[in-house]
């Protein structure tokens, strides 16, 4: 790159000129450049004539990374503002509209005045230079040779920081050289007060801060205006939210009928062995204590049922349920406790009508694929996850490829890439293309649904796209700043999503890290390699510290499966976005589209699945902001020690010597399962699955939670190929629903059942006996003894229909027992229950903790079992916020030692020489 000094080759023209201004219309509409390029940078041929080129990108999951040039600064004049718009929704959510209000008004006093004091430190500047400027000309014109040699140097530097008509000068892009000289003489001379402060932060002489200090201020400043923006619309909103009747029956919890208009996809979530389906909605009409009124405030709907899941964003229904307040910090009036189905009042619209045909007809011509590229395929395309295997999707998760299974900024990268190439086959010029791309990217938005990650890459990509149509530079830092500026002022909300966070970060990384990386590994790796590597590790260490906040786990493969996986998602994506466009039209012809499809998705897939199969894929770590505080101050020093030979050397022996010791210890560790092992609690999730051991081989089950495949995975890793005896404590789903998992590949003798039941357990025992269990009586498998406390006979049947704290109380309590070994198993018996027990119980070394931990608990039945470990099997983030911390605070105060399942996996307790311990498999 020229500096600014050196003349130019006489051949080139004045930067001035018409041919040059008009160089970057030129090379983005010449026919040479591609697609690609179109949507990431200018075309190498500004390079020619002194601009600072950032042409050959290379685009990668969305986001085009542009080459590096020392010379071209970039424009972080937007980074601020969208900081401070961030930073002021994120504050205000949750809180009073006065609090909103108030910290709006705090923040733009604060941004006046330090926009003021920036202002006048500007025009001292401008003031102190221009005479400094003309004392120096005057000197050099009166005696060229006057002076000392430092003052000739001084005056010389002095008149080359201002550029003349025939010295271009680098940095400058498509303004014209009369308005860039003038814009450098500007800068030059102190600039506006705000010109200029967000590019660089003032122009500091020897001794002077002066710049500096103004320029930070000016950032401040504007800065602080967003958030004042921002917090002012947060407080507008939560007005609006809390006032009628809504907000007044969620804080009394009141029941009410209402009109909703559906306001997004409806997600499935399994809960408990049942499923929870969560809707987005405006409620519309409500009719409660004050009649009939119409509102339009959003609500969370939480309900059940198959006919919920079928639903489409703008229909209209009419439902009935309890309104509570919302738990976390969301601009909703209340959440609905929905009872029974929905009552139809109002199709979709015209789009949405036809985008849920597309989706609909894109599932339907997937059926000539595999069944995993069945579900992915579509998650892929449009975002749609119904027929995605749950234990599919975990492993994406763990091998750090989940971002593959919701619609981001590279699926749409891919599609706009692709509708630019085929508007240049068709021979549209620089004004026609970004137009049809630009439908594409509103249609791309409608069919796979504006989540957050969407709305960041479609701002992107038009921003993108209005660049190429008016023939300006595209810089992807400044249309990051401007989407998320954009996007929160209008949507506060996404402050606070992880997946919004998740999609900057991630574009941030790419445009920050990955060009710079790229670059120094060019120099030892072919450029396809080079940039591949760059994109992976800096999408990765970019969002690393959001997804410790989230899941509190570190993935260690995540890197590599992007480097093998990546590859394919561009064909699979074309092939699925082509086979969506044919499907409504001919379902037939879309599935041969959709056919060469299979393999790249495939491919996928095996990569998802080998790599969270490999030990160690992820690692724990501590969660929340702690978390990612701890990871980002962890990589501040490793950075730190890289840069030092010698804490490299030191570096290096720590990790070999970490890498030794954890070798050794898988060595000499016994693994799993561990030898001596009495009892483990097994890790399915929102509910019970207990593994009791009665052989080589053979084992006694209480419970199979509610889903097959974990019940199945902790029997086979505990090598288990015989279970005698199968009790089932009561027919709730979370108990029950794992049976088939049970069975699958095992000899299961006889099945026990709570003897008030009503049959619900024989529709998945598949042929195993089942007979009801009778108080008093014992069962002896080798030295392992269970004796039946509960339930008695006598009870009251129980019912389909009937109260859940009715079918606990019927649970099956079982007392296990061998030489050094006794626990309680008191399935999911409540308070009264419990209480009835109390005199019954023998004290024990293991307590299996009631009812997943909850509230529902007798303090003297906890005390009588005298129990030093307390089992909880609970499911991670479940919402029924099991365990109670109550409940938790009793049992410590007991002396009882409390390990739970959702965090620490399967847990095993072990019969030693000491004692009883405990091993957790994580």
């Amino acid at each position: 790159m020229r500096s600014r000094n050196e003349e130019p080759p006489s051949d080139d023209p004045p930067l001035s000129s018409p041919a040059v201004a008009s160089a970057p219309r030129d090379a983005s509409a010449s026919g040479d450049a591609s697609a690609s390029r179109d949507v990431s940078a200018l075309g190498a041929s500004a390079t020619r004539v002194g601009f600072a080129s950032r042409g050959g990108s290379v685009t990668a999951r969305g986001v085009a990374l542009e080459e590096d040039d020392p010379a071209a600064e970039v424009d972080l004049r937007l980074v601020a503002p969208a900081f401070g718009a961030w930073a002021g929704a994120f504050v205000c959510l949750g809180q009073a509209a006065s609090t909103c209000y108030i910290l709006a008004v705090a923040c733009a006093l604060v941004a006046g005045g330090l926009l003021l004091r920036a202002r006048r430190r500007g025009e001292k500047g401008r003031s102190r230079v221009s005479g400094s400027g003309v004392q120096k000309e005057r000197n050099v014109h009166e005696s060229p040779f006057a002076g000392t040699t430092e003052d000739a140097n001084s005056a010389a530097h002095e008149f080359s920081r201002v550029p003349s008509a025939s010295t271009p000068a680098s940095g400058t892009c498509g303004d014209g050289g009369g308005r860039s000289a003038e814009k450098e003489r500007e800068r030059d001379r102190g600039g506006g007060w705000l010109a200029g402060s967000g590019r660089r932060l003032g122009g500091r002489r020897r001794g002077d801060w002066s710049g500096v200090l103004g320029g930070w201020a000016v950032v401040g400043g504007v800065g602080l205006l967003c958030a004042a923006a921002s917090a002012t619309g947060v407080g507008l909103r939560t007005s609006a939210v809390r006032s009628g009747p809504v907000f007044a029956d969620a804080r009394a919890h009141r029941s009410a009928a209402m009109v909703v208009a559906v306001a997004g996809d409806p997600k499935v979530k399994r809960v408990g062995g049942r499923e929870l389906v969560i809707v987005r909605a405006r409620v519309e009409r409500v009719e409660g204590r004050e009649g009939l009124v119409r509102t339009r405030v959003p609500v969370l709907l939480l309900a059940s049922g198959r006919e919920w899941s079928r639903l489409i964003p703008s229909m209209k229904v009419r439902c009935a349920g309890r309104l509570v307040p919302p738990k976390h910090a969301e601009l909703l009036a209340g959440v609905v406790l929905v009872r029974g189905p929905p009552s139809v009042v109002g199709g979709p619209s015209g789009l949405q009508r036809t985008a849920g045909a597309i989706r609909a007809k894109l599932r339907q011509a997937a059926n000539v694929l595999h069944p995993d590229a069945r579900g992915v395929l579509p998650a892929m395309v449009v975002g749609d996850t119904s027929r995605l295997d749950p234990d599919l999707a975990e492993d994406f998760t763990t091998a750090g490829l989940s971002h593959l299974l919701v619609v981001s900024g590279a699926n749409l990268a891919i599609v706009v890439g692709a509708v630019l190439a085929l508007c240049r086959m068709a021979g549209l010029g620089r004004r026609g293309a970004p137009i049809i791309a630009g439908l594409a990217v509103i249609g791309f938005v409608v069919v796979a649904r504006p989540d957050p990650s969407v709305l960041r890459a479609a701002v992107m990509a038009t921003v993108g796209l209005l660049a190429l149509f008016t023939g300006r530079p595209r810089q992807g830092v400044p249309a990051l700043a401007g989407a998320v500026l954009l996007l929160v002022l209008v949507d506060p909300e996404l402050s606070r999503s992880y997946g919004f966070a998740l999609s900057a970060a991630a574009t941030a990384g790419l445009l920050i890290l990955a060009p710079p990386w790229r670059e120094r590994l060019r120099r030892r790796l072919p450029d396809r390699i080079a940039d591949a590597v760059a994109v992976a590790v800096a999408a990765e260490l970019a969002v690393a510290p959001i997804l410790v906040m989230m899941s509190g786990e570190l993935g260690v493969v995540s890197i590599a499966a992007n480097l093998l996986a990546d590859p394919a998602v561009a064909p699979a994506t074309l092939f699925g976005a082509a086979g969506a466009v044919v499907a409504p039209f001919s379902p037939g012809l879309a599935g041969l589209i959709l056919w060469p499809a299979e393999y790249p998705v495939r491919w996928i897939i095996w990569v998802a699945r080998t790599a969270s199969a490999l030990p160690y894929a992820t690692l724990p770590w501590a969660s929340g902001a702690l978390g990612a505080v701890g990871l980002l101050t962890a990589g501040a020093i490793t950075v730190a020690m890289l840069r030092s030979r010698r804490l490299r050397l030191l570096f290096a022996a720590a990790i070999a010597g970490t890498l030794a010791g954890v070798v050794c210890m898988n060595v000499l560790a016994p693994g799993w399962p561990p030898p001596g092992w009495q009892l483990v609690a097994c890790d399915v999730g929102q509910g019970d699955g207990l593994v009791l051991a009665a052989g080589p081989g053979s084992a006694v089950v209480v419970d199979a939670g509610p889903e097959p495949s974990a019940i199945d995975g902790c029997l086979r890793r505990l090598r288990v190929r015989e279970v005698p005896l199968l009790v089932l404590t009561h027919p709730h789903a979370d108990h029950i629903n794992g049976v088939p998992g049970v069975r699958h590949g095992r000899r299961v003798g006889l099945g026990l059942v709570t003897p008030l039941g009503f049959g619900r357990e024989a529709r998945f025992a598949g042929g195993v006996p089942i007979r009801p269990a009778q108080p008093g009586e014992t069962w002896h498998l080798g030295d392992l003894s269970l004796t039946v406390l509960a339930p008695p006979v006598t009870g009251p049947r129980l019912t389909a229909q009937g109260d859940g704290t009715i079918i606990n109380n019927a649970s099956i309590v079982l007392v296990a027992s061998r030489p050094g070994f006794s626990a309680l198993l008191p399935g999911d018996v409540e308070t009264e229950a419990q209480e009835a027990l109390v005199p019954s119980l023998p004290h024990v070394q293991v307590l299996k903790v009631p009812h997943h931990g909850s509230r529902s608990q007798h303090r003297p039945f906890l005390a009588a079992a005298h129990a030093s470990i307390g089992l909880v099997s609970v499911g991670k983030d479940n919402d029924y916020g099991h365990p109670s911390p109550h409940t938790v605070g009793l049992l410590q105060h007991l002396g009882v030692r409390v390990l739970r399942t959702d965090q620490q996996g399967d847990i095993a307790v072990v019969r030693t020489r000491a004692g009883l311990a405990t091993v957790a498999r994580h």
